[in-house]
């Protein structure tokens, strides 16, 4: 993915939440690598929390972010399979963003590349809510990896070309 050098690096602010039941903040190696990446691209983290498979809860979180203005980003991992629990796809649905249906697709086209076929299990999604982006990535490590290496990590850096999300961010509300 090409960078243009001549364009200055603007750091986005991304808040990280990983929804589970079963993970605490020691066994969050989900968001830690997310945090890890996120930082070392030079990027704010804007907030960090665990939230539980609860889409009463969930939403709340999502809601209270998007009503932050030091968030410009959501990035959240868990909850995006096909398990009763499962519920982070259901979260954004109840937000009423925009959907951005590229970011599932490409997301389960790179890890098709990991996986195989077990992709097909991911729901991994993406909206424009009130201005803020919110991705939602499943909760390996991996996904993580391919998600922020090969999708976020690029579209979230002002300098990315032809074109990145950061650049569409003062025009995210206009009607």
């Amino acid at each position: 993915m090409p960078i243009d050098d001549s364009r200055p690096f603007r750091p986005v602010r991304i808040a990280v939440l990983t929804v589970s039941d079963t993970r605490g903040p020691a066994e969050d190696t989900s968001g830690d690598l997310l945090v890890e990446r996120l930082t070392a691209a030079g990027h704010i983290l804007a907030g960090r929390t665990i939230v539980r498979d609860d889409l009463e809860e969930l939403t709340a979180r999502l809601h209270n972010w998007v009503d932050d203005p030091d968030v410009d980003c959501v990035i959240s991992t868990g909850g995006t399979g096909v398990t009763g629990r499962d519920v982070t796809p259901e979260a954004l649905q109840a937000l009423g963003g925009k959907d951005i249906p590229g970011f599932g697709e490409l997301f389960r086209w790179l890890s098709y590349q990991s996986i195989g076929t077990s992709t097909i299990q991911s729901r991994a999604c993406a909206v424009v809510v009130r201005g803020t982006y919110i991705f939602a990535l499943p909760g390996s490590s991996g996904a993580v990896k391919d998600g922020w290496d090969g999708i976020l990590g690029p579209q979230l850096d002002s300098r990315h070309r032809p074109c990145n999300f950061v650049e569409l961010m003062p025009r995210l509300r206009e009607r």
